[in-house]
C-alpha cells in the first residue's frame, strides 16, 4: 500500500455527518483521480456513516483505499476495521492501535511531530507516521529532520493547501503524501461535487506531471 500511496500521495482528510453527502464527496475525489480517502472519526455519526461508505467504496470507487483517522484508542480500531478500514490513522501514538492494526494486518498511520516520536512510530511498526500539525513546523522542518532521518515515510496533514505549489513544496521538502481537510472541500467544492472533482483533478494531474519528469 505505501508504494500505492506514494504513486497517489494526495489523501482527503474529511467527515460529515450525512452518508450520502460524504459518499457524494468520495465519488468526487475518486473521479478525480484519487485512490486514498481518509475519513474521521470526530462525531457520534461516524461510525454509522463509515458503515455506508465501504460498500459504497467498493461498488462505485474500486480501487480506492478507504481509511479512517481520528482513533485513540484498541476498541475504535477494532470497530472499524471489522467495518472495512483500509488503513488507521492516528493523530497520536499509541501501542494498543499499533497492535490491533498488526493484528488485522492492516496498515497504521500514527501521528508524531518531534524527531524523536516519528521514529517511536516507526521503531513500532508504523507504515507510515503523519506529521501533524504540519502549518506549526513548514516545510523547512521536513528539510531539516531529513538529514539524520532520511527513510521514514512521512504524510504531513494541516498546512497543506491545494494548489500546485503548496503541494510541490511539500513533496520536495522530503514527505511521501499530504493530506488534506477542510481546504481542500472550501468554497464552490462543498455544495458542488462538479467543482470538487475538477479542484481534484488538478491536482491529481500535477502530481502525473511530477512523476513523468522524473521517470
Amino acid at each position: 500500500m505505501l508504494d500505492k500511496l506514494i504513486a497517489n500521495p494526495i489523501v482527503p482528510v474529511f467527515y460529515h455527518a450525512d452518508a450520502e453527502y460524504s459518499c457524494q464527496v468520495v465519488k468526487a475525489c475518486y473521479d478525480g483521480g484519487l485512490r486514498f480517502f481518509e475519513f474521521t472519526n470526530r462525531g457520534e455519526s461516524a461510525f454509522g456513516v463509515f458503515k455506508e461508505l465501504v460498500p459504497f467504496v467498493r461498488e462505485h470507487c474500486p480501487d480506492m483505499e478507504i481509511g479512517i483517522g481520528t482513533i485513540f484508542t484498541a476498541s475504535d480500531a477494532e470497530k472499524f476495521l471489522a467495518a472495512g478500514a483500509d488503513f488507521v490513522v492516528q493523530p497520536v501514538t499509541t501501542s494498543d492501535v499499533a497492535k490491533v492494526c498488526q493484528e488485522h494486518k492492516k496498515p497504521w498511520m500514527p501521528g508524531a511531530l518531534t524527531l524523536n516520536e516519528i521514529w517511536t512510530a516507526w521503531d513500532m511498526g508504523a507504515a507510515l507516521v503523519k506529521v501533524f500539525p504540519g502549518n506549526i513546523v513548514g516545510p523547512d522542518y521536513i528539510k531539516a529532520l531529513r538529514g539524520p532521518m532520511p527513510k521514514v515515510p512521512l504524510m504531513v496533514t494541516g498546512g497543506v493547501h491545494p494548489t500546485r505549489e503548496s503541494i510541490g513544496e511539500w513533496l520536495d521538502a522530503g514527505v511521501q503524501a499530504v493530506g488534506m481537510g477542510s481546504q481542500l472541500f472550501k468554497g464552490d467544492a462543498a455544495t458542488d461535487s462538479t467543482v470538487l472533482s475538477l479542484r481534484v483533478r488538478r491536482l491529481s494531474d500535477y502530481i502525473l506531471e511530477r512523476q513523468s519528469a522524473k521517470s
